[in-house]
């Protein structure tokens, strides 16, 4: 449609050479365009005209060339084995964020939304597939070997979701119980591997069916397995792309935290296609919605599939913890961004658009109550369907069904960076109990005393030892401090703030608050979430210095009882952490024996052999426990380790799925290149990428110089798919003081190969982050911003900012605590003094 007189047509168009171009007035005589003039740094064509193109409308056609490139962006080519063994092809697309201008000229922004007819012509051996059912099947005239595969017409979309694969896969089937066609494309020959994706997929689609109470739009939907793909998933409409890891269990080979992804990743994915898809945002700013939503419900839809996962539990360690460490750096953003131009899109990909923002999703919703928060969300559906919408739209359809302020409530979580610690005082008043509560913007740097004001509207709710699972009472803090009264608690009751670690702050109590929290921790009484929120706040505070470190020891050694495997996913993550820090001092060793005690009788516990009656989370908990101690060098498990290990080998005892992780790493951590070269066989000989990306993994754990260099080759050989070389040098960068150096040269000897593979992409500032953020000394963060000053990746750059906070926050916390932590550890060990 011309709406004003022109005669030049402007429109996005990347690697794309345009033969000829014409506009067909609708009823007059066909115009052809004379000028291609290309604005590469732009992504632009313009296209120039003879003549005026008068008002109304007309068909544009084009003719052009693209090329198939190996960037996993765009239409791609994809690189598989067929069972044979021999290598073959597959073409894909990836268009999010601005890729769909690689494939076809276009007019490539989210808010210009057209429906799609697609017919593509392919070898008729391949499968051809795109978002809608296949309406045409014919052969090609010119060539019998050719079939020319003719499509329905598509909804109103954005030109991001559309997509289009040709290659050779096998389908599992089934229909939803609404009457969707449900099918899970795998390599050829793993049909069944895609089954429990399928399960999930046809339970998910009646599940956000009914939440949002509005039906799915499409007649079927596909989800295939990518061998050459950069992200976990994209949402395509009705043809959602999946790494191989994301979508593909072996009933017999996959571990549960294998299983516990896919249903992560397929719940995810199927929420976009109404939230993202039927209603899009209206620009890159509003990504953190898209994102943030998804990445909220994904465990709502998990939690309904698989009450056994305690999956909100282990949100808390997973999202809510890991946006709380980002967002406390002064290098953070806040959850909105401005997006100029398209290259500033990639870089908002991160923990804060996905994690943070399902973090305040999760807290709005609880905010609201979840009656209030569906009829709100229906009403947005409703009104914006086929459309695009803002933040603002959602948050006016929230307050119009909940009646509560929720645009000035969001706006200070969404529009400004970073949250509040909340300093809470206590004083016994007669029956009551009065607290003083307090706020101020939490830095990972320490107190914060800059002259802005920061005011956070927190939702805070408040229980008692009395019913530890419920809230007693709720305030809003929408000012510096206010102080409330809580009703009839006794002395010897405990207050806690944040039950469920729902609110997205993080909280000092004045300390004889905290001493008579810590026994709950003991005997369990504070609920296993807020046992995981109570030890993450303080280490968070260690290392912001606001604590000594010395007193988060203290406290982890309250959690002899802990039976809860996500409460220990996050004390062995933030263990993890500190035994980094401390591998730049002399008594490295010393942190590994408080780890061994501290999970040894949990280990003992378990056991290494599955009991009956054992669930889910005993399996990811064992993986946890034994990976744990072998890495730390405990010497019952490092010799079962290796007994097992012999075993597996030689096809004696094939090991269980969900030990291998933790039986690899230890011998790996503590083998030679006997070791070194037994794993790699084992990688040569995996027919599951996801058993590949395991050991991928784990073999940066070997400790000698020449086998680190022999990794990290490795890492960039034929052998590696380019989408996991990342987590090969991030596993050596991670485990060891000796891998990072190495890791880091690495990455600068070979940046050149490795920007091109990644430029632009999220890949790249993820392979930045594991490769330095791990340092703690001053020079070692002008090194690193020093060489992206020469190196520059505009993409990564907020990545490499973040990095060099952390290394001087590291570098700090070690002076101010190294010697009070040394002289800890040396002490819990000396026999007591005797007395005189």
């Amino acid at each position: 449609m011309v709406t004003n007189t022109t005669n030049q047509i402007v429109m996005n168009c990347a690697d794309i050479d345009i033969i000829t171009a014409s506009f067909v007035p609708e009823g007059g005589e066909e115009i052809n365009a004379t000028g291609f003039n290309y604005q590469n740094e732009d992504e632009k064509v313009t296209l120039s005209f003879p003549s005026a193109l008068q008002k109304g409308s007309g068909t544009l056609k084009i003719d052009f060339v693209g090329e198939l490139n190996d960037k996993m962006k765009g239409f791609y080519r994809s690189k598989y084995a067929i069972p044979s063994g021999e290598i073959h092809y597959a073409a894909v697309t990836q268009f999010e964020a601005t890729d769909a201008r690689r494939a076809f000229p276009c007019w490539d922004e989210p808010a210009i939304k057209a429906t799609f007819d697609i017919s593509l012509i392919v070898p008729k051996d391949r499968t051809a597939l795109s978002n809608m059912n296949v309406i045409d099947r014919k052969p090609c005239p010119d060539d019998e070997n050719l079939v020319e595969v003719k499509f329905a017409r598509t909804p109103i979309m954005s030109t991001y979701l559309v997509a289009f694969v040709v290659g050779e896969y096998d389908y599992v089937e089934t229909k939803s119980s609404d009457g969707v066609i449900v099918r899970v494309y795998t390599p050829l020959g793993k049909g069944e591997q895609g089954r429990f994706a399928l399960e999930v997929a046809a339970k998910t689609l009646p599940f956000y069916k009914d939440y949002f109470n509005v039906p799915y739009p499409l007649p079927k939907i596909d989800l295939i397995a990518i061998a050459d793909f950069a992200a976990g998933a994209m949402e395509n409409w009705g043809l959602v792309t999946y790494r191989e890891t994301a979508l593909l269990i072996d009933p017999k080979k996959s571990c549960s935290s294998s299983r516990q992804w896919v249903a992560l990743v397929v719940g995810h994915e199927l929420a976009h296609q109404w939230f993202g898809n039927l209603v899009t945002m209206e620009w890159w700013t509003h990504l953190w919605l898209n994102e943030g939503f998804a990445s909220w419900i994904e465990y709502l839809c998990v939690d309904h599939c698989f009450p056994e996962y305690d999956i909100w539990t282990q949100f808390v360690s997973a999202d809510y913890t890991r946006a709380l460490d980002l967002d406390a750096l002064d290098n953070s953003h806040p959850i909105e961004v401005n997006v100029g131009h398209p290259s500033e899109v990639d870089e908002i990909f991160d923990a804060i658009s996905y994690s943070k923002g399902a973090s305040v999703i999760r807290m709005l919703h609880d905010y609201i109550g979840d009656e209030d928060f569906r009829n709100g969300m229906n009403v947005y559906l409703l009104k914006f369907q086929h459309k695009n919408a803002s933040t603002e739209d959602l948050w006016d359809c929230l307050e119009q069904s909940s009646g509560k302020p929720i645009a000035a409530l969001m706006n200070s979580w969404t529009k400004q960076m970073g949250f509040p610690i909340i300093l809470v005082e206590q004083e016994q008043q007669g029956d009551d109990r009065v607290l003083k509560l307090s706020q101020k913007k939490f830095c990972a740097s320490g107190p914060y005393n800059g002259d802005e004001c920061h005011n956070w509207m927190v939702p805070i709710s408040i229980c008692t030892s009395d019913d530890p699972a419920c809230s007693k009472m709720n305030v809003l803090l929408d000012c510096a401090e206010i102080t409330v009264t809580v009703k009839n608690v006794a002395p010897d009751q405990w207050v806690k703030i944040n039950p469920g670690t729902i609110g997205f702050y993080r909280i000092q109590y004045s300390s004889s608050m905290l001493e008579s929290l810590i026994p709950g921790i003991r005997d369990l009484t504070l609920l296993p979430v807020d046992r995981l929120g109570l030890q993450n706040d303080l280490f968070s505070l260690a290392r912001a210095g606001m604590i000594s470190t010395v007193e988060v020891l203290k406290v982890m050694e309250a959690f002899v009882n802990e039976p809860n495997y996500t409460v220990w996913s996050d004390l062995s993550c933030n263990l993890g952490i500190l035994s980094t820090l401390l591998a730049n001092t002399d008594y490295h060793e010393e942190i590994q024996e408080f780890i061994r005690d501290l999970f040894i009788p949990i280990g003992q516990k378990l056991g290494w052999d599955t009991k009956p009656g054992e669930g889910h989370l005993d399996a990811l908990l064992r993986g946890l426990v034994l990976g744990k101690l072998g890495k730390a060098g405990h010497k019952p498990t490092l010799e079962e380790a290796r007994r097992r290990f012999r075993d597996h080998e030689d096809g004696k005892q094939i090991l269980p799925a969900d030990l291998r992780s933790p039986v690899y790493l230890t011998v790996l951590k503590h083998g030679d290149s006997t070791t070194l070269e037994a794993m790699l066989k084992l990688h040569k000989q995996a027919d599951m990428q996801e058993e590949r990306n395991h050991i991928e993994r784990v073999l940066g754990a070997i400790a000698a110089p020449d086998l680190i260099q022999k990794v990290l080759s490795f890492a960039l050989s034929e052998e590696v798919r380019p989408q996991d070389t990342v987590s090969v040098i991030g596993g050596v960068a991670g485990s060891s003081k000796h891998g990072r150096k190495a890791a880091w040269k690495f990455v600068r000897d070979n940046w050149e190969e490795l920007h091109n593979r990644y430029q632009g992409g999220f890949l790249l500032s993820r392979l930045i982050k594991l490769s330095v953020d791990g340092f703690a000394v001053d020079k070692m963060a002008a090194e690193v911003k020093s060489f992206f000053e020469s190196h520059p990746a505009p993409a990564a750059e907020r990545t490499v900012q973040q990095c060099c906070e952390n290394i001087l926050l590291n570098a700090a916390w070690l002076k101010r605590d190294s010697e009070l932590i040394h002289e800890y550890l040396l002490q819990r060990k000396a026999p007591p003094a005797a007395k005189v």
